[in-house]
């Protein structure tokens, strides 16, 4: 409960101001802008630049399928558990933070659009460090995101390999954990762990083989009275897939 409470008091703060606009034409829905909530640290898909400008494949995607379909927005960074409570108590209309599509989600009242990318999820390990296997994080401590598919991934393993699991609210606090030596690993959807290993100069590594099957992105509203917006990023999604489009994005960022 107490998340939560906290979670709305960070979604009622962050919501007075705008932080992203599409330039599109308006929504078919007579003028409606939409509210899109979404992550603020998960480089690639959404982070600020070194001109502090909001950037990533999410907000670029999101930006492309609003022009094509003619659709305003205003995407508004409110991180992970802020972003999801707005979009559950109606204060933001859908949410694109690089969310798994899974079926706990569905089950749980998320209406997610056609997958837009398909992620693994790894372990990630100190630079310095000997483990190079599920068996060698057996009494160990295994860092994860609060509500993502790392830690589902971590929780489905911890069992077998005998790992306990500590859970934190953002990426760069979990990493930090790993490379203060606190946390043997940590478990975080594997584009994103190379781009930041890679860009912030991290000591970590990835080690081959402790990475998950794998599973796709999706767009998600939790009303059904907002089936218009995914209904338009279904039909935007797959039209810049056949213009070019969504293959120049992801280029832009994952090459």
């Amino acid at each position: 409960m107490k998340k939560i409470v906290l979670a709305l008091a960070t979604v009622a703060m962050i919501m007075t101001s705008s932080v992203f606009a599409a330039k599109a034409k308006k929504s078919k829905a007579k003028g409606k802008v939409w509210i899109v909530a979404t992550d603020t640290v998960f480089r690639p898909f959404e982070y600020t630049n070194e001109k502090n400008k909001f950037v990533g494949i999410d907000v670029d995607l999101l930006a492309a399928i609003a022009e094509d379909q003619g659709f305003a927005y205003d995407l508004q960074s409110l991180g992970w558990d802020a972003g999801v409570a707005a979009v559950q108590v109606g204060q933001a209309d859908g949410l694109i933070a690089g969310a798994t599509i899974k079926q706990s989600r569905i089950d749980s009242g998320w209406i997610f659009s056609e997958g837009y990318y398909n992620a693994t999820q790894t372990f990630v390990v100190a630079k310095n460090s000997n483990i190079a296997s599920f068996e060698d994080l057996r009494g160990k401590t295994v860092a994860v995101k609060n509500g993502t598919a790392g830690m589902d991934f971590a929780n489905s393993l911890k069992d077998t390999y005998g790992f306990k699991v500590t859970v934190f609210e953002d990426s760069p606090t979990m990493y930090q954990d790993v490379i203060l030596g606190n946390s043997a690993a940590c478990c975080e959807d594997t584009p994103i762990m190379a781009d930041n290993i890679k860009t912030a100069k991290l000591p970590l590594k990835i080690p081959a083989g402790m990475e998950s099957e794998g599973a796709p992105y999706g767009f998600a509203i939790m009303n059904p009275a907002n089936q218009e917006l995914l209904d338009m990023f279904n039909k935007g999604l797959a039209n810049i897939k056949a213009n070019g489009k969504y293959q120049e994005i992801l280029d832009r960022y994952l090459k």
